[in-house]
């Protein structure tokens, strides 16, 4: 059985460092990886369930405000814990409990986030959004190795 990775980058585009998300997404489906969805979105929404309730592994990449420093974090997620609380919500834990309430299923999923620090009307990411985005990008590629290499072992063990 083929194992999947969905990789969901959210926020404005048009809105300077709030577009990192999506410009990850695109960055990211350009390489053309068979195992791996990518999808950039101006924000999550219900109609996302479907699909990541067929994927082993979600992977979202969002901006934020910086809090002690400017280093891009990444965190495990679980679903929330309130599924009538967080249906209306765009959070990807959220979106994880409504993913598991109406199909039984979430995958693994993860949380990239990448500081900005301009977040006005413009195109353009700011030199920290970039460098964040370079490292971003990095950090993804090494979950999508430790993945891969995990799945080759639970194939050769079976």
């Amino acid at each position: 059985m083929k194992k999947t990775v969905m990789v969901i980058g959210y926020g404005n585009d048009l809105r300077s460092d709030d577009g990192v998300g999506q410009s990850i997404a695109n960055e990211i489906a350009s390489w053309h990886l068979s195992s791996v969805q990518s999808l950039a979105v101006h924000q999550l929404t219900p109609d996302l369930a479907a699909a990541l309730a067929n994927t082993d592994l979600a992977i979202f990449v969002d901006a934020c405000l910086p809090v002690d420093g400017y280093d891009v974090q990444i965190q495990a997620l679980l679903p929330d814990c309130d599924v009538e609380g967080s249906v209306h919500t765009s959070n990807p834990r959220s979106l994880l409990a409504l993913t598991q309430a109406l199909y039984g299923n979430c995958p693994t999923a993860w949380l990239v986030t990448i500081p900005g620090i301009n977040f006005d009307i413009g195109d353009r990411l700011s030199r920290i959004a970039e460098m964040g985005k370079a490292v971003a990008l990095v950090k993804i590629i090494q979950i999508l190795d430790k993945v891969r290499n995990c799945w080759v072992d639970i194939r050769a063990s079976a």
